[in-house]
């Protein structure tokens, strides 16, 4: 596997390094910490940063309790398609929905929050759930004339591999929940549609 050799025109984009994905929280990624120093490492490297944080109103559709009788991890059909119902996580106003304290964001440009509409989850930087949605992010990485993406953070096989169609994703920067084999599925997925990965270094 390629090292990462970054240009001028790159995007990085830190995908939701939040508490309630780190040791601890709600939604907690087996060593979520470590993608922190990586991440830092690489926010050093490049001059065009986007962080992204999950931002779900209390009650929302993806929340297991908001459906009688459901366990987080189960998978019902919503209007969008499938969804894996979750524990409640990054609820704003929460300690969960803030960045990891040793996070590096002040070089960030810009903070895409996700997932605020209570009826569509939102896993990718760029599309909500229904694939309709924009966030937004596109039309700002085309503005500032980015020509490539590359990415880390949390979780590879949910939110990292919804945003990493044509880009990089730093294998060592991220971290997966890994439901029943979703973490090797979509690493496969990823490598299917021609997705980059490579290491920091």
């Amino acid at each position: 596997m390629d090292a990462l050799v970054e240009h001028p025109s790159d995007a990085l984009i830190v995908v939701d390094v939040q508490n309630d994905f780190c040791p601890g929280g709600a939604l907690s990624v087996p060593g979520g910490h470590e993608v922190v120093p990586v991440a830092n490492r690489l926010v050093e490297r490049f001059d065009l940063i986007v962080l992204t944080q999950d931002w779900h109103p209390a009650g929302h559709s993806s929340f297991a309790s908001s459906h009688a009788g459901r366990a987080p991890l189960e998978r019902i059909e919503m209007p969008y398609g499938p969804q894996t119902l979750w524990p409640d996580h990054c609820i704003p106003g929460t300690v969960g929905a803030e960045f990891h304290r040793d996070l590096d964001t002040l070089k960030a440009s810009l903070i895409v929050r996700k997932g605020r509409n209570p009826a569509v989850d939102s896993y990718s930087a760029f599309f909500e759930n229904d694939k309709k949605t924009s966030t937004g992010l596109a039309g700002f990485l085309r503005d500032r004339g980015a020509r490539r993406v590359v990415l880390v953070g949390l979780a590879t096989d949910f939110c990292v591999m919804a945003s990493s169609l044509d880009v990089l994703v730093v294998e060592d920067g991220v971290r997966g929940i890994d439901v029943a084999g979703s973490l090797a599925r979509s690493w496969d997925t990823m490598a299917e549609a021609g997705v980059g990965r490579v290491r920091e270094r």
